[in-house]
């Protein structure tokens, strides 16, 4: 069951209404008493349903948790669709000055307040959650991919796993391994990272970063899956043949109280 719900979303103008899409697990409604834990998702509009997708094509990810009958909440929220690239200033936590994308501000800060601080209370307030940080995670790909990164090591308080599919490291890698090295994050942390062979742009200089990027996590004691997927894009089509592999760290070994 995906339920949709629409919110004044403030990071960028505060003004363009926004969906939040909030899947409920199959047995949700078959008792009132059990809790789950909570995805938080980027591009929620392309997480369930084609004719909501930017390119015609979702994830598929509600047929998939209910296939797997995962014990899971997801809460995805709509990014940004303006022709400005807006989308660039809300998923990055670093400003941009990119020759192909231009200037933008860094509003990832902004962004994960309002995660954190508007719509996970929400969330926990309407919905059977655990609150607790080991069952609170976050997604996403490209440049959700790099926020989902960067959420689960500066806010480590808040997310215990994420999954980065494809994350745009090109913003500024410099600034994330700094990150990766000092930020205050919890050694039980999880984190689930890969790259598709024929992304865009790919070639030997970007698999070397990802690896070193990864090298870096690993030397934090940080618990990583980190994978080249074989024949693998940028794409929504790609990235759902992802989600076993995502979706299983995440729930990899979690202990869920009944």
């Amino acid at each position: 069951m995906v339920k949709v719900f629409e919110v004044s979303y403030p990071a960028y103008t505060g003004r363009e209404p926004r969906n939040v899409y909030v899947y409920l697990p199959k047995d949700y409604e078959a008792g009132d008493t059990r809790r789950y834990p909570v995805l938080y998702m980027f591009d929620g509009h392309n997480a369930f349903f084609d004719d909501h997708a930017t390119y015609g094509k979702s994830w598929g990810l509600g047929e998939y948790l209910d296939k797997t009958d995962s014990a899971l909440i997801v809460v995805a929220v709509e990014c940004n669709h303006s022709p400005e690239n807006a989308r660039l200033s809300e998923y990055s936590p670093y400003d941009i000055d990119n020759p192909h994308y231009g200037k933008f501000i860094g509003r990832g800060d902004e962004t994960m307040a309002w995660f954190i601080h508007t719509l996970k209370p929400h969330i926990d307030s309407e919905f059977r959650t655990l609150k607790q940080r080991d069952y609170t995670f976050i997604m996403g790909s490209s440049m959700g991919g790099l926020m989902s990164l960067y959420a689960v090591l500066k806010y480590s308080k808040v997310f215990s796993r994420a999954a980065a599919l494809s994350p745009s490291i090109w913003v500024s890698e410099e600034k994330l391994r700094d990150l990766i090295r000092n930020a205050p994050v919890s050694p039980d942390t999880v984190v689930y990272m890969d790259y598709g062979s024929r992304e865009m742009n790919f070639h030997a200089g970007n698999e070397k970063r990802f690896a070193a990027l990864g090298a870096e996590l690993l030397g934090r004691r940080i618990h990583l899956t980190q994978r080249i997927v074989p024949q693998g894009n940028h794409s929504e089509a790609s990235w759902e043949k992802q989600l076993p592999f995502a979706i299983g760290s995440l729930l990899y070994d979690l202990e869920i109280p009944e």
